[in-house]
Protein backbone atom coordinates (compact mmCIF):
# COMPACT_ATOMS: atom_id res chain seq x y z
CA UNK A 1 0.00 0.00 0.00
CA UNK A 2 1.40 3.40 -1.01
CA UNK A 3 2.23 5.87 1.72
CA UNK A 4 -0.09 8.81 2.20
CA UNK A 5 1.23 12.29 1.58
CA UNK A 6 0.95 14.55 4.63
CA UNK A 7 1.74 18.24 4.92
CA UNK A 8 2.03 19.77 8.38
CA UNK A 9 1.95 23.56 8.51
CA UNK A 10 3.28 25.18 11.69
CA UNK A 11 6.11 23.64 13.69
CA UNK A 12 5.01 24.60 17.18
CA UNK A 13 4.85 21.86 19.81
CA UNK A 14 1.66 20.37 18.39
CA UNK A 15 2.72 20.49 14.73
CA UNK A 16 6.18 19.16 15.48
CA UNK A 17 4.76 16.25 17.48
CA UNK A 18 2.28 15.35 14.70
CA UNK A 19 4.93 15.58 11.96
CA UNK A 20 7.42 13.39 13.84
CA UNK A 21 4.76 10.82 14.76
CA UNK A 22 3.57 10.51 11.15
CA UNK A 23 7.13 10.17 9.87
CA UNK A 24 7.86 7.49 12.47
CA UNK A 25 4.82 5.63 11.11
CA UNK A 26 6.65 5.56 7.74
CA UNK A 27 4.42 8.15 6.11
CA UNK A 28 5.68 10.87 3.75
CA UNK A 29 5.66 14.19 5.62
CA UNK A 30 6.29 17.71 4.40
CA UNK A 31 6.83 20.18 7.25
CA UNK A 32 6.31 23.90 6.65
CA UNK A 33 7.06 26.91 8.85
CA UNK A 34 8.17 30.47 8.24
CA UNK A 35 10.72 30.24 11.07
CA UNK A 36 13.93 28.91 9.54
CA UNK A 37 15.30 27.64 12.86
CA UNK A 38 12.19 25.49 13.41
CA UNK A 39 12.48 24.11 9.89
CA UNK A 40 16.13 23.21 10.47
CA UNK A 41 15.28 21.52 13.77
CA UNK A 42 12.69 19.24 12.15
CA UNK A 43 14.46 18.63 8.82
CA UNK A 44 16.10 15.33 9.82
CA UNK A 45 12.87 13.93 11.27
CA UNK A 46 10.50 14.36 8.32
CA UNK A 47 10.64 13.60 4.59
CA UNK A 48 10.97 17.25 3.56
CA UNK A 49 11.01 20.57 5.42
CA UNK A 50 10.41 23.96 3.82
CA UNK A 51 10.74 27.49 5.17
CA UNK A 52 7.95 29.62 3.72
CA UNK A 53 4.88 31.72 4.48
CA UNK A 54 1.99 29.28 4.07
CA UNK A 55 -0.49 32.13 3.63
CA UNK A 56 1.15 32.73 0.22
CA UNK A 57 -1.18 30.84 -2.11
CA UNK A 58 1.29 30.89 -5.02
CA UNK A 59 4.14 29.56 -2.88
CA UNK A 60 1.96 26.69 -1.65
CA UNK A 61 0.92 25.82 -5.20
CA UNK A 62 4.57 25.49 -6.26
CA UNK A 63 4.87 22.65 -3.74
CA UNK A 64 2.08 20.73 -5.49
CA UNK A 65 -0.10 21.12 -2.42
CA UNK A 66 -3.18 19.80 -4.25
CA UNK A 67 -1.52 16.36 -4.46
CA UNK A 68 -1.38 15.85 -0.69
CA UNK A 69 -3.83 13.44 0.93
CA UNK A 70 -3.96 15.17 4.31
CA UNK A 71 -3.02 18.64 5.52
CA UNK A 72 -2.62 19.53 9.19
CA UNK A 73 -2.84 23.24 9.96
CA UNK A 74 -1.28 23.67 13.40
CA UNK A 75 -1.15 27.44 13.71
CA UNK A 76 -3.72 27.73 16.47
CA UNK A 77 -2.22 30.89 17.99
CA UNK A 78 -2.61 32.93 14.78
CA UNK A 79 -6.33 32.80 14.03
CA UNK A 80 -6.24 34.81 10.81
CA UNK A 81 -3.36 32.79 9.35
CA UNK A 82 -4.89 29.41 10.22
CA UNK A 83 -8.23 30.40 8.69
CA UNK A 84 -6.59 31.72 5.53
CA UNK A 85 -4.38 28.65 5.11
CA UNK A 86 -7.32 26.30 5.64
CA UNK A 87 -9.28 28.14 2.96
CA UNK A 88 -6.34 28.03 0.53
CA UNK A 89 -5.89 24.29 1.09
CA UNK A 90 -9.61 23.65 0.58
CA UNK A 91 -9.70 25.61 -2.66
CA UNK A 92 -6.53 23.84 -3.83
CA UNK A 93 -8.31 20.51 -3.52
CA UNK A 94 -6.51 18.89 -0.58
CA UNK A 95 -8.53 15.77 0.22
CA UNK A 96 -8.65 16.02 4.04
CA UNK A 97 -7.81 18.98 6.26
CA UNK A 98 -7.22 18.86 10.00
CA UNK A 99 -6.87 22.22 11.73
CA UNK A 100 -5.81 23.12 15.26
CA UNK A 101 -8.24 25.51 16.90
CA UNK A 102 -7.70 27.75 19.89
CA UNK A 103 -11.34 27.87 21.07
CA UNK A 104 -14.86 26.84 20.03
CA UNK A 105 -15.49 30.00 17.97
CA UNK A 106 -12.22 29.56 16.10
CA UNK A 107 -13.11 25.90 15.52
CA UNK A 108 -16.51 26.89 14.10
CA UNK A 109 -14.92 29.29 11.61
CA UNK A 110 -12.32 26.69 10.57
CA UNK A 111 -15.09 24.20 9.83
CA UNK A 112 -16.98 26.83 7.82
CA UNK A 113 -13.97 27.51 5.57
CA UNK A 114 -13.23 23.86 4.90
CA UNK A 115 -11.59 21.99 7.78
CA UNK A 116 -12.80 18.39 7.85
CA UNK A 117 -11.73 18.03 11.48
CA UNK A 118 -10.79 20.58 14.12
CA UNK A 119 -8.60 19.63 17.06
CA UNK A 120 -8.71 21.59 20.31
CA UNK A 121 -5.64 20.12 22.08
CA UNK A 122 -6.20 21.61 25.53
CA UNK A 123 -9.90 20.73 25.56
CA UNK A 124 -9.32 17.24 24.17
CA UNK A 125 -6.59 16.51 26.70
CA UNK A 126 -8.73 17.89 29.51
CA UNK A 127 -11.56 15.53 28.56
CA UNK A 128 -9.17 12.57 28.42
CA UNK A 129 -7.68 13.36 31.82
CA UNK A 130 -11.16 13.72 33.36
CA UNK A 131 -12.26 10.34 32.03
CA UNK A 132 -9.02 8.69 33.19
CA UNK A 133 -9.48 10.11 36.68
CA UNK A 134 -13.13 9.14 36.99
CA UNK A 135 -12.67 5.59 35.75
CA UNK A 136 -9.42 3.67 36.16
CA UNK A 137 -10.75 1.27 33.52
CA UNK A 138 -10.65 3.96 30.81
CA UNK A 139 -7.24 3.94 29.08
CA UNK A 140 -8.02 6.52 26.43
CA UNK A 141 -10.88 8.74 25.28
CA UNK A 142 -11.17 10.38 21.85
CA UNK A 143 -14.03 12.78 21.18
CA UNK A 144 -15.15 12.47 17.55
CA UNK A 145 -17.85 15.12 17.90
CA UNK A 146 -19.91 16.59 20.74
CA UNK A 147 -22.15 13.51 20.48
CA UNK A 148 -19.82 10.60 19.69
CA UNK A 149 -16.53 9.26 20.99
CA UNK A 150 -14.18 6.28 21.05
CA UNK A 151 -12.82 4.79 24.28
CA UNK A 152 -10.20 2.18 25.07
CA UNK A 153 -10.86 0.07 28.15
CA UNK A 154 -9.35 -2.89 29.91
CA UNK A 155 -11.58 -5.90 29.38
CA UNK A 156 -13.94 -5.93 32.40
CA UNK A 157 -13.69 -8.93 34.71
CA UNK A 158 -17.29 -9.95 33.99
CA UNK A 159 -16.48 -10.18 30.26
CA UNK A 160 -13.46 -12.48 30.67
CA UNK A 161 -13.68 -15.80 28.76
CA UNK A 162 -16.96 -14.82 27.10
CA UNK A 163 -17.55 -14.38 23.40
CA UNK A 164 -18.88 -11.15 21.92
CA UNK A 165 -22.24 -12.73 21.11
CA UNK A 166 -22.96 -13.65 24.73
CA UNK A 167 -21.82 -10.26 26.04
CA UNK A 168 -24.15 -8.60 23.51
CA UNK A 169 -22.49 -5.20 23.86
CA UNK A 170 -24.65 -3.41 21.29
CA UNK A 171 -28.00 -4.59 22.69
CA UNK A 172 -27.07 -4.07 26.35
CA UNK A 173 -25.12 -0.83 26.13
CA UNK A 174 -25.92 0.67 22.69
CA UNK A 175 -22.23 0.80 21.69
CA UNK A 176 -20.07 -1.04 19.17
CA UNK A 177 -16.90 -3.01 19.86
CA UNK A 178 -14.67 -2.15 16.89
CA UNK A 179 -11.31 -3.67 17.86
CA UNK A 180 -9.61 -5.94 20.39
CA UNK A 181 -5.95 -5.54 21.29
CA UNK A 182 -4.19 -8.66 22.51
CA UNK A 183 -0.64 -7.64 23.29
CA UNK A 184 0.92 -6.52 20.00
CA UNK A 185 -1.91 -8.04 17.94
CA UNK A 186 -4.96 -5.99 17.01
CA UNK A 187 -8.19 -7.55 15.75
CA UNK A 188 -9.91 -4.71 13.87
CA UNK A 189 -12.85 -6.82 12.73
CA UNK A 190 -14.01 -8.80 15.78
CA UNK A 191 -16.82 -11.29 15.13
CA UNK A 192 -19.47 -12.77 17.40
CA UNK A 193 -17.47 -15.90 18.24
CA UNK A 194 -14.32 -14.03 19.34
CA UNK A 195 -13.59 -14.59 23.02
CA UNK A 196 -12.46 -11.77 25.31
CA UNK A 197 -9.62 -12.68 27.63
CA UNK A 198 -8.04 -11.12 30.70
CA UNK A 199 -5.54 -8.46 29.60
CA UNK A 200 -7.38 -7.62 26.38
CA UNK A 201 -7.88 -3.95 25.55
CA UNK A 202 -11.20 -3.13 23.92
CA UNK A 203 -11.82 -0.24 21.52
CA UNK A 204 -15.44 0.87 21.67
CA UNK A 205 -17.37 3.54 19.75
CA UNK A 206 -20.73 5.02 20.63
CA UNK A 207 -22.68 8.09 21.61
CA UNK A 208 -21.28 10.06 24.53
CA UNK A 209 -24.43 9.23 26.50
CA UNK A 210 -24.18 5.47 25.93
CA UNK A 211 -20.45 5.43 26.64
CA UNK A 212 -21.05 7.26 29.91
CA UNK A 213 -23.60 4.61 30.89
CA UNK A 214 -21.07 1.90 30.02
CA UNK A 215 -18.39 3.62 32.11
CA UNK A 216 -20.75 3.85 35.08
CA UNK A 217 -21.70 0.18 34.73
CA UNK A 218 -18.09 -0.92 34.61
Amino acid sequence: MANKQFVVIGMGRFGEAVAKALYNLNEDVLAIDEDESLVQDISDEVTHAVCMDATDEHALSTLGIRNFDVAIVSIGDNLQASIMITLILKEAGVKYIVAKGSNELHAKVLRKVGADRVVLPEKDMGIRVAHNLVSTNILDFVELSPDYAIIEINAPLEWHNKDILSINVRAKYGVNLIAIKKGDDINVSPVAKDVIKEGDILVIIGSSEDLAKLENTL
